[in-house]
């Protein structure tokens, strides 16, 4: 029988244990961590008498026993309450029968063929992004709010179709302020209860009531008889005639979530792939020689994803070195063993795409920006864990296809319309919801 073996600690204040350095770096903290201690280390984190410990698994193996089990492990942690509590029990989420339900309903509105018909929506709307960025005059734009807007726009106009603007209007101003204080509540050791009427909690619960409203008259107010193509109508439709459908306030609870996890992310990977293809311009031309010689100079459509192969690579390893969620927890129900060490019972496991991808018993050079790992043959050599930034398992993002469709959409529309050249070469990132730059990513867009 193999021994068991004690799991490293991480060193940490007397009066915070790790807690402080996890939340002032938490990227560095952890890759130090793998790199002095191994693959599964342990954060004790918290004040005196109110400390707990925190187990971290950087292995891709790890990965792949937390992710690809059934059971075992569950999202029942602070952000993922914080995330229950504003936007919903959708299938971010929701848990054990509910989770089951709203997969099964869910996941037939996600096949390829389905989602392939929003390619128009992502292209139209990238021409429109890239109409406004050539009336800048060659002006440096800051990357992340413009790829935000776009994609805020493309997600806005799959979820709710002729009502995408009455809805946009109210999301843009709710979500910032609901994520940061969500983000906020998520790492406070001891947040206030939502019901003491502070100012941060009034004008939380003032954005969710707006937030909720708009969704709950959209859904109301839909002709039953009205066959639209947009997400919220295929929602509506989910399991008719089977005598299981989602109720109006399930539909929004999924709304809410798709529009969360729909547009921050694939604005992160097509940021910093963007960002990597200006600051390789070799990189860069062969991405755009296979735009022009697979699209001839018309817009991509659907079809031609799987020919714009190494836009594909480039986005793969832009994700590799910048995941757009860094971060993956669950709790275990059960004591487990993973890579010779014992979790207890109740414990949060950390996973972390930021570290695993770094992973040099996986990565060549790992910090190098080389899109030709993503080749057919290269991939098929690595775990399957080895890059995991849409999670796997029974509980994978539902949306992958969907944020790698219009990223490479996307990016081949702006390839074909700009040479990109990076004004902002040195970055510093923070961990939020998602990775973000704590200063702006500029990039000069040059017209053809």
């Amino acid at each position: 029988m193999a021994t068991v073996r004690e799991i490293p600690s991480v060193a940490g204040s007397r009066l915070t244990g790790a807690m402080t350095a996890l939340r002032r770096d938490p990227l560095a903290t952890y890759l130090r961590a793998r790199r002095d201690h191994g693959d599964v280390v342990r954060f004790t984190v918290g004040p005196p008498g109110l400390r707990d410990d925190l187990f971290a698994v950087f292995s891709a193996e790890g990965a792949q026993q937390v992710l690809a089990r059934s059971v075992g492990f569950r999202k029942d942690d602070s952000f993922y309450d914080e995330i229950r509590s504003i936007f919903g029990n959708g299938l971010l989420t929701s848990q054990d029968e509910d989770y089951v339900r709203q997969r099964r309903l869910i996941q037939p509105l996600f096949t390829r063929r389905k989602v392939d018909r929003y390619a128009t929506a992502m292209c139209e709307e990238t021409l429109r992004t890239v109409t406004e960025w050539k009336a800048m005059d060659n002006e440096p734009l800051d990357v992340i709010p413009e790829v935000t807007r776009l994609t805020q726009r493309v997600v806005t106009r799959v979820l709710f179709g002729a009502a995408s603007e009455e809805a946009g209007d109210v999301v843009d101003r709710c979500f910032p302020l609901l994520g940061a204080y969500m983000l906020k509540r998520g790492f406070a050791p001891l947040p206030f209860p939502r019901t003491w009427p502070t100012p941060a909690n009034r004008r939380a619960a003032a954005a969710r009531r707006d937030l909720y409203e708009v969704c709950d008259r959209i859904i109301r107010e839909r002709n039953p008889q009205e066959t639209g193509n947009d997400l919220l109508e295929l929602l509506l439709q989910a399991g008719e005639g089977t005598g299981d459908q989602l109720s109006p306030e399930e539909i929004r609870d999924q709304v809410l979530i798709f529009f969360l996890a729909g547009h921050e992310t694939t604005a992160t990977s097509m940021t910093f792939a963007l960002h990597l293809l200006a600051r390789h311009p070799e990189a860069q031309a062969r991405a755009r020689e296979e735009v022009d010689r697979v699209l001839g100079g018309r817009i991509p459509t659907a079809d031609d994803f799987d020919q714009l192969e190494y836009v594909h690579m480039a986005l793969k390893e832009a994700m590799r070195l910048y995941p757009p969620s860094p971060g993956i927890s669950r709790r275990a129900t059960a004591e487990t063993e993973i890579d010779g060490y014992r979790i207890p019972a109740g414990k949060i496991v950390f996973l972390s795409p930021w570290v695993t991808h770094r992973h040099p018993a996986y990565w060549q050079d790992p910090e190098a920006f080389t899109p030709e790992r993503f080749s057919p043959e290269l991939e098929a050599e690595r775990p399957r864990y080895a890059w995991f930034p849409f999670g796997g398992g029974p509980r994978a993002c539902i949306g992958q296809y969907f944020s790698m469709l219009e990223a490479v959409l996307a990016i081949a529309v702006i390839l074909q319309a700009f040479e990109v050249e990076a004004v902002d070469t040195e970055i510093r990132l923070t961990q939020k919801m998602a990775l973000r730059s704590e200063g702006p990513i500029r990039c000069r867009f040059i017209p053809r």
